[in-house]
Protein backbone atom coordinates (compact mmCIF):
# COMPACT_ATOMS: atom_id res chain seq x y z
CA UNK A 1 0.00 0.00 0.00
CA UNK A 2 1.33 3.38 -1.05
CA UNK A 3 2.16 5.48 2.02
CA UNK A 4 0.35 8.66 2.31
CA UNK A 5 2.25 11.70 1.25
CA UNK A 6 2.81 14.31 4.12
CA UNK A 7 1.05 17.81 4.69
CA UNK A 8 3.97 19.94 4.42
CA UNK A 9 5.77 17.69 1.07
CA UNK A 10 2.02 18.38 -0.44
CA UNK A 11 1.54 21.98 -0.18
CA UNK A 12 5.06 22.47 -1.03
CA UNK A 13 4.12 20.43 -4.40
CA UNK A 14 1.23 22.50 -4.70
CA UNK A 15 3.17 25.44 -4.87
CA UNK A 16 5.32 24.29 -6.89
CA UNK A 17 2.85 23.51 -9.64
CA UNK A 18 1.75 27.05 -9.77
CA UNK A 19 3.59 29.99 -11.52
CA UNK A 20 2.73 33.49 -10.33
CA UNK A 21 0.21 35.22 -12.40
CA UNK A 22 1.33 38.64 -14.57
CA UNK A 23 1.12 42.14 -12.60
CA UNK A 24 -1.03 44.71 -13.92
CA UNK A 25 -1.23 48.35 -12.59
CA UNK A 26 -4.76 49.85 -11.10
CA UNK A 27 -5.59 53.01 -9.28
CA UNK A 28 -4.87 52.90 -5.51
CA UNK A 29 -8.85 53.36 -4.52
CA UNK A 30 -9.16 49.49 -6.12
CA UNK A 31 -6.40 47.88 -4.82
CA UNK A 32 -7.78 46.49 -1.65
CA UNK A 33 -7.02 43.34 -0.91
CA UNK A 34 -4.65 42.67 -3.32
CA UNK A 35 -0.84 41.82 -3.25
CA UNK A 36 1.72 44.77 -4.36
CA UNK A 37 3.92 42.95 -7.36
CA UNK A 38 7.13 45.51 -6.48
CA UNK A 39 8.37 47.59 -3.79
CA UNK A 40 6.55 50.48 -3.43
CA UNK A 41 9.38 53.60 -3.69
CA UNK A 42 8.31 56.50 -1.52
CA UNK A 43 8.22 59.53 -4.10
CA UNK A 44 7.96 61.87 -0.96
CA UNK A 45 9.38 62.61 2.53
CA UNK A 46 7.42 62.15 5.40
CA UNK A 47 6.77 64.64 6.54
CA UNK A 48 8.17 67.14 4.25
CA UNK A 49 9.33 69.72 6.29
CA UNK A 50 9.07 70.44 10.28
CA UNK A 51 5.31 70.52 11.60
CA UNK A 52 3.15 70.95 14.70
CA UNK A 53 2.01 67.96 16.38
CA UNK A 54 0.18 70.01 18.40
CA UNK A 55 -2.20 73.42 18.19
CA UNK A 56 0.11 76.31 20.92
CA UNK A 57 2.99 78.20 20.03
CA UNK A 58 6.07 78.21 18.24
CA UNK A 59 9.04 79.02 19.81
CA UNK A 60 12.65 78.88 20.06
CA UNK A 61 14.22 76.54 22.73
CA UNK A 62 17.15 78.79 23.02
CA UNK A 63 14.82 81.68 24.15
CA UNK A 64 12.45 79.62 26.64
CA UNK A 65 12.36 81.87 29.35
CA UNK A 66 9.72 84.05 27.52
CA UNK A 67 7.59 85.77 27.50
CA UNK A 68 6.99 86.26 23.83
CA UNK A 69 5.99 88.70 21.62
CA UNK A 70 3.35 86.78 19.07
CA UNK A 71 4.19 87.87 15.79
CA UNK A 72 1.81 85.67 12.94
CA UNK A 73 0.19 82.82 12.88
CA UNK A 74 0.69 79.24 11.29
CA UNK A 75 -1.99 77.32 9.66
CA UNK A 76 -2.33 73.43 8.12
CA UNK A 77 -2.22 73.39 4.70
CA UNK A 78 -0.56 77.17 4.39
CA UNK A 79 2.73 78.05 3.37
CA UNK A 80 5.35 78.47 6.20
CA UNK A 81 4.13 81.64 7.90
CA UNK A 82 7.42 84.44 8.54
CA UNK A 83 9.94 83.48 10.65
CA UNK A 84 11.01 84.70 14.10
CA UNK A 85 13.31 86.25 15.66
CA UNK A 86 14.17 85.57 19.45
CA UNK A 87 11.68 87.10 21.68
CA UNK A 88 9.37 86.31 19.29
CA UNK A 89 6.06 83.39 19.03
CA UNK A 90 3.84 82.41 16.22
CA UNK A 91 0.63 81.14 17.07
CA UNK A 92 0.58 77.43 15.45
CA UNK A 93 -2.09 74.95 14.47
CA UNK A 94 -1.33 70.83 14.28
CA UNK A 95 -0.28 69.95 11.00
CA UNK A 96 1.37 73.54 10.15
CA UNK A 97 4.33 74.07 8.97
CA UNK A 98 6.97 75.21 11.71
CA UNK A 99 8.39 78.83 10.88
CA UNK A 100 11.91 79.26 10.46
CA UNK A 101 13.74 80.48 13.99
CA UNK A 102 11.19 77.86 15.69
CA UNK A 103 12.28 74.65 16.87
CA UNK A 104 9.98 73.73 19.73
CA UNK A 105 5.94 74.11 19.95
CA UNK A 106 4.78 74.91 23.63
CA UNK A 107 1.30 73.27 23.99
CA UNK A 108 -1.65 76.19 24.63
CA UNK A 109 -2.75 74.79 27.95
CA UNK A 110 0.68 75.70 29.45
CA UNK A 111 0.38 79.75 28.54
CA UNK A 112 -1.56 82.40 28.87
CA UNK A 113 -1.64 85.44 26.32
CA UNK A 114 -3.09 88.84 26.75
CA UNK A 115 -3.48 88.43 22.88
CA UNK A 116 0.05 90.74 21.87
CA UNK A 117 2.31 88.60 24.15
CA UNK A 118 2.37 84.96 25.81
CA UNK A 119 3.93 83.17 28.71
CA UNK A 120 4.09 80.39 30.46
CA UNK A 121 2.04 79.11 33.41
CA UNK A 122 2.80 75.96 33.99
CA UNK A 123 6.27 73.91 34.21
CA UNK A 124 8.04 71.62 33.21
CA UNK A 125 9.63 74.36 31.26
CA UNK A 126 9.63 73.70 27.08
CA UNK A 127 11.69 70.64 25.79
CA UNK A 128 13.38 71.06 23.13
CA UNK A 129 11.27 69.94 19.70
CA UNK A 130 8.47 69.26 22.12
CA UNK A 131 5.79 68.55 20.12
CA UNK A 132 7.28 68.65 16.61
CA UNK A 133 7.14 66.28 13.48
CA UNK A 134 10.75 66.39 12.06
CA UNK A 135 10.61 66.22 8.28
CA UNK A 136 11.51 62.39 7.51
CA UNK A 137 10.80 61.09 10.68
CA UNK A 138 8.39 58.58 9.27
CA UNK A 139 10.51 57.90 6.00
CA UNK A 140 12.15 60.02 3.45
CA UNK A 141 12.11 59.61 0.09
CA UNK A 142 13.47 57.00 -1.84
CA UNK A 143 12.69 54.37 0.57
CA UNK A 144 10.77 51.62 0.46
CA UNK A 145 7.52 52.18 1.96
CA UNK A 146 5.87 48.57 0.86
CA UNK A 147 7.55 45.57 -0.24
CA UNK A 148 6.49 43.25 -2.80
CA UNK A 149 4.31 40.37 -1.98
CA UNK A 150 2.60 43.19 0.78
CA UNK A 151 -1.03 42.52 1.44
CA UNK A 152 -2.96 45.72 0.19
CA UNK A 153 -5.30 46.41 3.53
CA UNK A 154 -6.56 49.82 4.44
CA UNK A 155 -3.44 50.66 6.30
CA UNK A 156 -1.22 49.74 3.93
CA UNK A 157 -3.36 51.78 0.89
CA UNK A 158 -3.41 54.80 3.12
CA UNK A 159 0.64 54.49 3.59
CA UNK A 160 0.74 54.00 -0.55
CA UNK A 161 -1.19 57.19 -0.92
CA UNK A 162 0.69 58.98 1.86
CA UNK A 163 4.05 57.89 -0.03
CA UNK A 164 2.93 59.72 -3.36
CA UNK A 165 1.08 56.55 -4.90
CA UNK A 166 -1.61 56.87 -7.13
CA UNK A 167 -1.57 54.04 -8.90
CA UNK A 168 -0.11 50.39 -7.79
CA UNK A 169 1.52 47.26 -9.26
CA UNK A 170 -0.15 44.11 -8.25
CA UNK A 171 -0.50 40.69 -8.91
CA UNK A 172 -3.85 39.42 -10.77
CA UNK A 173 -6.22 38.18 -9.44
CA UNK A 174 -6.40 34.30 -10.74
CA UNK A 175 -9.52 33.20 -12.02
CA UNK A 176 -11.28 30.19 -10.59
CA UNK A 177 -14.38 27.80 -11.15
CA UNK A 178 -15.74 26.02 -8.23
CA UNK A 179 -17.82 22.48 -9.15
CA UNK A 180 -19.94 20.86 -6.91
CA UNK A 181 -20.67 17.51 -7.36
CA UNK A 182 -23.51 14.72 -6.49
CA UNK A 183 -26.51 13.49 -7.11
CA UNK A 184 -27.92 14.47 -3.87
CA UNK A 185 -27.88 17.98 -3.68
CA UNK A 186 -30.09 20.47 -4.60
CA UNK A 187 -30.02 24.00 -4.83
CA UNK A 188 -30.28 25.96 -1.55
CA UNK A 189 -34.02 26.79 0.05
CA UNK A 190 -35.11 23.99 -2.05
CA UNK A 191 -37.56 21.36 -0.55
CA UNK A 192 -35.53 17.83 0.34
CA UNK A 193 -36.14 13.89 0.02
CA UNK A 194 -34.36 11.94 2.67
CA UNK A 195 -31.92 11.03 -0.19
CA UNK A 196 -31.23 14.84 -0.70
CA UNK A 197 -28.82 17.24 1.05
CA UNK A 198 -28.79 21.33 -0.05
CA UNK A 199 -25.40 22.13 -2.09
CA UNK A 200 -24.08 23.78 0.77
CA UNK A 201 -19.91 23.20 -0.12
CA UNK A 202 -20.08 25.47 -3.35
CA UNK A 203 -21.81 28.37 -0.78
CA UNK A 204 -19.40 27.57 1.65
CA UNK A 205 -16.13 27.18 -0.44
CA UNK A 206 -16.96 30.36 -2.58
CA UNK A 207 -17.55 32.40 0.21
CA UNK A 208 -13.98 31.98 1.68
CA UNK A 209 -12.36 33.31 -1.89
CA UNK A 210 -14.61 35.87 -1.67
CA UNK A 211 -12.41 37.15 1.34
CA UNK A 212 -9.27 36.82 -1.51
CA UNK A 213 -8.01 38.44 -4.94
CA UNK A 214 -10.18 36.12 -6.94
CA UNK A 215 -11.95 36.02 -9.43
CA UNK A 216 -15.16 32.88 -8.78
CA UNK A 217 -17.78 31.43 -10.41
CA UNK A 218 -20.16 28.54 -9.02
CA UNK A 219 -20.69 25.68 -11.67
CA UNK A 220 -23.13 23.64 -8.96
CA UNK A 221 -24.74 20.39 -8.62
CA UNK A 222 -22.90 18.45 -11.13
CA UNK A 223 -24.65 14.88 -11.82
CA UNK A 224 -22.34 11.96 -10.77
CA UNK A 225 -22.00 10.87 -14.48
CA UNK A 226 -19.00 11.39 -16.28
CA UNK A 227 -20.42 12.81 -19.31
CA UNK A 228 -21.89 16.09 -17.03
CA UNK A 229 -18.66 15.88 -15.00
CA UNK A 230 -16.52 16.29 -18.28
CA UNK A 231 -18.54 19.31 -19.86
CA UNK A 232 -18.41 20.75 -16.63
CA UNK A 233 -14.58 20.29 -16.15
CA UNK A 234 -14.43 21.19 -19.86
CA UNK A 235 -16.12 24.83 -19.23
CA UNK A 236 -13.69 25.70 -16.34
CA UNK A 237 -10.92 25.14 -19.01
CA UNK A 238 -10.25 29.31 -18.79
CA UNK A 239 -9.62 29.32 -15.37
CA UNK A 240 -6.48 29.66 -13.36
CA UNK A 241 -7.62 27.39 -10.95
CA UNK A 242 -10.46 24.32 -11.53
CA UNK A 243 -11.70 23.08 -7.85
CA UNK A 244 -13.96 20.14 -7.36
CA UNK A 245 -16.15 19.34 -3.83
CA UNK A 246 -16.83 15.54 -3.74
CA UNK A 247 -16.51 12.83 -5.82
CA UNK A 248 -12.29 12.81 -5.33
CA UNK A 249 -12.68 9.23 -3.15
CA UNK A 250 -12.61 5.72 -4.42
CA UNK A 251 -16.33 4.50 -4.82
CA UNK A 252 -18.08 3.40 -7.86
CA UNK A 253 -19.84 7.15 -8.04
CA UNK A 254 -16.36 9.49 -7.44
CA UNK A 255 -15.85 9.91 -11.00
CA UNK A 256 -13.47 13.13 -10.42
CA UNK A 257 -10.66 10.99 -11.00
CA UNK A 258 -11.88 8.83 -13.77
CA UNK A 259 -13.22 12.28 -15.32
CA UNK A 260 -9.89 14.31 -15.27
CA UNK A 261 -8.07 11.43 -16.39
CA UNK A 262 -10.57 10.77 -19.42
CA UNK A 263 -10.21 14.81 -20.66
CA UNK A 264 -6.18 14.23 -20.36
CA UNK A 265 -5.33 15.78 -16.65
CA UNK A 266 -1.75 14.97 -14.90
CA UNK A 267 -2.14 14.04 -11.24
CA UNK A 268 0.56 15.22 -9.09
CA UNK A 269 -0.62 13.82 -5.40
CA UNK A 270 -3.53 12.13 -4.17
CA UNK A 271 -4.04 11.24 -0.93
CA UNK A 272 -2.89 13.51 2.13
CA UNK A 273 -1.46 11.76 5.85
CA UNK A 274 -4.03 14.22 7.11
CA UNK A 275 -7.55 14.12 9.04
CA UNK A 276 -9.52 15.19 8.32
CA UNK A 277 -9.50 15.87 4.20
CA UNK A 278 -7.47 12.85 3.00
CA UNK A 279 -8.44 11.99 -0.20
CA UNK A 280 -7.45 15.59 -1.66
CA UNK A 281 -6.44 15.50 -5.32
CA UNK A 282 -4.42 17.87 -7.03
CA UNK A 283 -2.84 18.23 -10.69
CA UNK A 284 -3.03 20.20 -13.91
CA UNK A 285 -5.57 20.09 -16.57
CA UNK A 286 -4.43 21.99 -19.65
CA UNK A 287 -3.18 25.38 -18.45
CA UNK A 288 -5.08 24.75 -14.94
CA UNK A 289 -4.17 23.67 -11.71
CA UNK A 290 -7.01 21.39 -10.42
CA UNK A 291 -7.91 20.76 -6.61
CA UNK A 292 -10.01 18.43 -5.93
CA UNK A 293 -11.76 18.56 -2.18
CA UNK A 294 -13.55 16.19 -0.21
CA UNK A 295 -17.06 16.10 -0.16
CA UNK A 296 -17.79 16.10 3.56
CA UNK A 297 -17.85 20.37 4.39
CA UNK A 298 -15.72 19.88 7.14
CA UNK A 299 -12.99 18.32 5.01
CA UNK A 300 -13.35 20.56 2.34
CA UNK A 301 -12.97 23.63 4.06
CA UNK A 302 -9.86 22.26 6.15
CA UNK A 303 -8.76 21.63 2.57
CA UNK A 304 -9.32 24.63 1.14
CA UNK A 305 -8.19 26.51 4.68
CA UNK A 306 -5.02 24.68 3.95
CA UNK A 307 -4.33 24.10 0.21
CA UNK A 308 -6.58 26.38 -2.27
CA UNK A 309 -6.10 29.53 -0.18
CA UNK A 310 -2.33 29.31 0.08
CA UNK A 311 -2.55 28.60 -3.23
CA UNK A 312 -4.52 31.57 -4.58
CA UNK A 313 -2.41 33.70 -2.44
CA UNK A 314 0.72 32.43 -4.09
CA UNK A 315 -0.69 32.89 -7.26
CA UNK A 316 -1.54 36.67 -7.00
CA UNK A 317 1.41 37.83 -5.30
CA UNK A 318 1.49 36.90 -1.67
CA UNK A 319 4.92 37.00 -0.18
CA UNK A 320 3.32 35.44 2.74
CA UNK A 321 0.73 33.12 1.52
CA UNK A 322 0.86 29.96 4.31
CA UNK A 323 -1.61 29.73 7.10
CA UNK A 324 -0.26 31.80 10.60
CA UNK A 325 -0.07 29.20 13.29
CA UNK A 326 -0.96 30.55 16.54
CA UNK A 327 -0.19 29.63 19.94
CA UNK A 328 -2.57 28.71 23.20
CA UNK A 329 -3.06 26.39 25.71
CA UNK A 330 -5.39 23.31 25.54
CA UNK A 331 -8.08 23.56 27.88
CA UNK A 332 -8.86 19.68 27.20
CA UNK A 333 -6.98 16.38 27.25
CA UNK A 334 -5.33 15.85 23.43
CA UNK A 335 -5.06 11.81 22.44
CA UNK A 336 -2.30 11.22 20.61
CA UNK A 337 -2.16 10.86 16.90
CA UNK A 338 -1.07 8.53 14.22
CA UNK A 339 0.38 8.95 11.01
CA UNK A 340 -1.90 11.53 10.14
CA UNK A 341 -1.94 15.27 11.22
CA UNK A 342 -5.26 16.14 12.88
CA UNK A 343 -6.95 19.42 12.59
CA UNK A 344 -9.60 19.87 15.20
CA UNK A 345 -12.17 21.94 14.99
CA UNK A 346 -12.27 23.97 18.44
CA UNK A 347 -12.78 27.26 19.95
CA UNK A 348 -9.66 29.67 20.81
CA UNK A 349 -10.50 32.10 23.45
CA UNK A 350 -9.07 34.34 26.49
CA UNK A 351 -9.10 30.90 28.26
CA UNK A 352 -7.05 29.23 26.11
CA UNK A 353 -8.63 26.97 22.88
CA UNK A 354 -10.84 23.80 23.55
CA UNK A 355 -11.46 21.20 20.60
CA UNK A 356 -14.79 19.99 20.22
CA UNK A 357 -15.99 16.67 21.43
CA UNK A 358 -17.26 15.26 17.97
CA UNK A 359 -14.87 15.61 15.29
CA UNK A 360 -17.59 14.67 12.71
CA UNK A 361 -16.30 15.76 8.95
CA UNK A 362 -19.87 15.82 8.31
CA UNK A 363 -21.39 18.32 10.86
CA UNK A 364 -21.67 21.88 9.75
CA UNK A 365 -22.58 22.84 12.97
CA UNK A 366 -19.57 22.23 14.73
CA UNK A 367 -17.55 23.85 11.99
CA UNK A 368 -20.19 26.80 12.14
CA UNK A 369 -19.34 27.07 15.46
CA UNK A 370 -16.01 27.06 15.74
CA UNK A 371 -13.49 29.79 15.54
CA UNK A 372 -9.98 27.75 15.02
CA UNK A 373 -8.45 25.07 13.94
CA UNK A 374 -6.30 22.91 16.55
CA UNK A 375 -3.16 21.50 14.88
CA UNK A 376 -1.94 17.97 15.44
CA UNK A 377 1.37 16.83 14.22
CA UNK A 378 1.50 13.36 13.16
CA UNK A 379 2.82 11.06 15.55
CA UNK A 380 2.27 13.05 18.55
CA UNK A 381 2.26 12.14 22.15
CA UNK A 382 -0.72 12.87 24.39
CA UNK A 383 -1.40 16.27 25.22
CA UNK A 384 -2.25 17.11 29.23
CA UNK A 385 -4.80 19.79 29.64
CA UNK A 386 -2.29 23.01 29.62
CA UNK A 387 0.00 21.95 26.91
CA UNK A 388 0.61 24.94 25.00
CA UNK A 389 -0.84 23.71 20.99
CA UNK A 390 -0.74 25.70 17.58
CA UNK A 391 -3.77 26.40 15.94
CA UNK A 392 -5.02 28.21 12.80
CA UNK A 393 -7.49 31.18 13.01
CA UNK A 394 -10.38 30.75 11.03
Amino acid sequence: MKPLLPLDEAQQRLITMAERLRSETVPVGEALGRYLAEDLIAKRSQPAADMSAMDGYAIAFEDRAGPWQLVGECKAGSPPCPPIQPGQAARIFTGALLPDGADTVVMQENVKTDGATIKLIEEPSPVKGRHVRHASGDFKVGDIALKAGTHLNAAALGHAVIAGAGNLSVGRSPKIAVLSTGDELVAPGADTQPHQIPASNDVMITAMLDRLPARSRSISRIKDDMESLCAALESARDCDIIVTIGGASVGDHDLVAPAFKQLGGKTDFWKIAMKPGKPLMAGTLGDSLVVALPGNPGSAFVTATLFLIPLIRYLAGAAHYMPTMQSAITNTLLPATNQRAEFLRAKADGSGITAFNSQDSAKLSILAAANALLYRPAHSPEQEKGAKVSYIEI
